[in-house]
């Protein structure tokens, strides 16, 4: 049962993780960041922090995982707004 609690868990990082995929790529071709939430991306690459820290206390690597690529994206995407915002 916890492997397939792990699967599940996997899959789940897998389709949040990915759909920054198309927001951080739209920016960085089109440099436009005015309808982004400067405020809305400082707390959520906050809270993606805090999970992460909470998955490697927890060595839970769905977690980790998920959140080690959505703080990565959600960095870039407030860089964007920062450098072209």
């Amino acid at each position: 049962m916890m492997i397939f609690a792990e699967w599940i868990g996997y899959l789940a990082a897998s389709l949040t993780t990915i759909s920054f995929v198309p927001q951080v790529l739209h920016i960085w071709k089109t440099r436009q960041t005015h309808a982004i939430s400067l405020r809305m991306y400082i707390l959520f690459s906050g809270g993606v922090g805090l999970w992460l820290v909470y998955g490697v206390l927890l060595a839970s690597w769905p977690i980790i995982a998920a959140n080690l690529i959505t703080l990565i994206l959600s960095g870039v995407v407030l860089a964007l707004k920062l450098r072209h915002g």
